[in-house]
C-alpha cells in the first residue's frame, strides 16, 4: 500500500466507494479512508451512533473500535487494537452494540485492563454479566441522602471531612504529597473493619512498577480478595487510559445494582483529561482554555455522576467515589482542579509545606471541606469531632500571634500546647488505619486536655500504651463504641481514668 501514489490511492478509495454506495448503502458500512495515531477516519456509516461499537475487517482480522466524532461527511472512530493492521481501503460495519466490558464477582482479586482482559498472568476471566463503558448517571428520584459513614481509618478525615456511602470527595495536592497513600489506607481500612465494600482501583497511566507494588501491598494487608484493579501504563494508547475510568465505573455499578457497595478509587484523572486531549486534537476538535477541549468539564461530571447511594427502591446499593487530581505547585485554581471540585462533594487537600513538615497525612484542615459527610457521622465520631476542629482553628489563629510575642497569658498558653499535642495525635503512619473506638478515645482525651503533661515528642507513644491498656482492660465497652453509639458517661469514666494514668508515664 506505501509504494502506491496518492493519485491511485485516491482513485482507488473512491472506486471502493462507489462500489459500497452500489451494492451494500453507506448506512450499515463504511470504508476507512485514513488511519494514523490510533484513530482511524471512516468514509460512511451515516447510521451509527455515539460510542458505537465499529468493526474494521482489515484481511483475514476484526478489529474493534468505537465511534469517538460524528462528522457529517465522515467518523473519527478509536482503535482498540492493533493500529498497524488497519489501512485505509477496509471495509467497517457496525457491530450493533455499544462498547461494554465484563463485570462480576470473577473480577475480584485481578487486575485487568479497561477491557477485562487479564494482566496478571492468571486465567482467562469468564462471567456471566456485562456492563456499559458509557452509561447514563442514575436520576434523582432513583437517589437518597447520603447516610451511612465509609470510614477511611484516617483520623484526620473521619473526624473533620469524613466520607459517606454514595458521596465523591476528591483528594488534591501536588505530586509525591500522599494522594494515592490516603486512597489506598482506605481500600485497607474497608477490609480490616470487615464492611463488606468493594474496592475498584483505577490506574490510569500509571507505571506499571508502581501498580505491582500496591497489588504486592494488598495481598499482604488481605485487601485483594475484595479489589478489582483495572490498570493502564503510559505506553498504553490514550484510548485505552480514556478508557479505564469509565470502564472500572461500570464495574462498580455492578456491585451498587445488586445492593452492594463499592469504592472507586480514580488515580488520577489528571492524565486521563491529557489523554483525553491527546485525542481530542487527533480527532481535529479545536482546543480551548489550557489546549483542553471544551467538553473535558462533562468528560468527568457524567464519569462522577455515576457515583451515588440509591433509594431503597432500587436496593439501597453505594457507590463512592474517590478521584485524585494532581496539582502544579498547589495551584487549585488550573482548568481541571476547578472543574472536578465543582463536581465533587467536597475535597481533601494535601499541602506540600505540611508534608515536608513531617505532618503526614498532610492535610490542610483550612482548605479540605466534606459537603455532606457530616450526616454520615457515626454518633461516636461525631460526640468528639466538633470540638476537635474549633481546637484546631484556635490554635492556628494563635500559633500565628504567638510568634510575635514571648509573653502569653496561660490560656492562650495551654491553647497552643494543646494544638501542639493534637496536630501530632492527627500524624498517622501510612497503613495503619484507626477503628472507631480507637479514633474516639484518641480525640477525646487529648481533647479534654488529659494529655496536656505529655511531652509533645511522646504523644503518638502515650497514644499507643492508652489505646492497648484499654483494649486489654475494656474490650466489651470498646465494642459498643465501635458499632457507632456514643460513649456514656461512665464509659467516658473509664477512659478518663485509665488515660490520667498512663499520662504520668510520659510527663515532663
Amino acid at each position: 500500500m506505501s509504494e502506491i501514489s496518492v493519485t491511485e490511492l485516491s482513485k482507488e478509495l473512491r472506486d471502493a466507494i462507489a462500489g459500497l454506495e452500489a451494492t451494500e448503502g453507506l448506512g450499515d458500512v463504511g470504508i476507512v479512508i485514513r488511519v494514523g495515531d490510533g484513530v482511524a477516519w471512516v468514509h460512511g456509516l451515516t447510521n451509527a451512533g455515539f460510542s458505537e461499537m465499529l468493526v474494521i475487517e482489515s484481511g483475514d482480522q476484526k478489529i474493534e473500535s468505537f465511534a469517538l466524532n460524528l462528522m457529517e461527511d465522515e467518523i473519527g472512530a478509536v482503535i482498540l487494537g492493533d493500529e498497524s493492521a488497519v489501512s485505509a481501503g477496509d471495509k467497517v460495519r457496525l457491530k450493533g452494540t455499544l462498547l461494554e466490558v465484563p463485570v462480576g464477582e470473577a473480577l475480584l482479586g485481578r487486575v485487568v485492563n479497561p477491557l477485562g482482559e487479564p494482566l496478571d498472568g492468571g486465567p482467562a476471566i469468564e462471567t456471566k454479566h456485562t456492563g456499559l463503558v458509557e452509561r447514563e448517571a442514575i436520576g434523582v428520584m432513583g437517589r437518597k441522602g447520603v447516610s451511612e459513614p465509609l470510614m477511611t481509618g484516617i483520623m484526620a478525615i473521619d473526624t473533620m471531612i469524613p466520607i459517606g456511602r454514595g458521596q465523591r470527595e476528591l483528594i488534591i495536592g501536588d505530586r509525591q504529597t500522599g494522594k494515592t497513600a490516603i486512597a489506598v489506607d482506605t481500600m485497607i481500612n474497608q477490609a480490616k473493619q470487615k464492611t463488606g465494600v468493594v474496592n475498584i482501583y483505577v490506574a490510569i497511566g500509571q507505571k506499571l512498577s508502581k501498580v505491582a507494588r500496591l497489588v504486592e501491598r494488598l495481598k499482604d494487608e488481605g485487601v485483594m480478595d475484595q479489589t478489582i484493579v483495572v490498570a493502564t501504563s503510559p505506553a498504553d494508547p490514550a484510548s485505552l487510559l480514556y478508557l479505564a475510568p469509565y470502564a472500572a465505573t461500570a464495574m462498580g455499578e455492578y456491585f451498587r445494582d445488586n445492593g452492594g457497595h463499592a469504592l472507586m478509587v480514580y488515580d488520577d484523572l489528571t492524565k486521563h483529561a491529557v489523554a483525553y486531549r491527546q485525542m481530542s486534537l487527533l480527532l481535529r476538535r479545536p482546543p480551548g482554555r489550557e489546549a483542553f477541549p471544551g467538553d473535558v468539564f462533562y468528560l468527568h461530571s457524567r464519569l462522577l455522576e455515576r457515583s451515588a447511594k440509591l433509594s431503597d427502591e432500587l436496593g439501597g446499593g453505594s457507590l463512592t467515589a474517590l478521584p485524585i487530581i494532581e496539582t502544579q505547585a498547589g495551584d487549585i485554581s488550573a482548568y481541571v482542579p476547578t472543574n472536578v471540585i465543582s463536581i465533587t462533594d467536597g475535597q481533601i487537600f494535601l499541602e506540600t509545606d505540611l508534608f515536608y513538615q513531617g505532618i503526614r497525612p498532610a492535610i490542610s484542615v483550612g482548605l479540605s471541606v466534606s459537603r455532606v459527610g457530616g450526616s454520615a457521622q457515626t454518633k461516636a465520631i461525631k460526640s468528639v469531632s466538633s470540638r476537635l476542629r474549633l481546637s484546631l482553628a484556635q490554635f492556628r489563629e494563635l500559633a500565628g500571634f504567638a510568634q510575635f510575642g514571648s509573653d502569653l497569658d496561660d490560656d492562650t498558653r495551654k491553647q497552643i500546647e494543646r494544638g501542639q499535642r493534637l496536630t501530632e495525635l492527627l500524624k498517622q503512619p501510612q497503613y495503619q488505619p484507626l477503628s472507631i473506638w480507637q479514633q474516639v478515645v484518641s480525640v477525646y482525651v487529648v481533647g479534654n486536655g488529659f494529655f496536656d503533661g505529655v511531652k509533645v515528642s511522646s504523644v503518638r507513644e502515650a497514644q499507643e500504651a492508652l489505646l492497648t491498656r484499654l483494649e486489654t482492660d475494656y474490650k466489651s465497652d470498646l465494642d459498643q463504641i465501635n458499632q457507632g453509639a456514643a460513649p456514656t458517661e461512665e464509659q467516658l469514666k473509664k477512659i478518663e481514668k485509665v488515660a490520667a494514668s498512663v499520662a504520668k508515664g510520659f510527663e515532663n
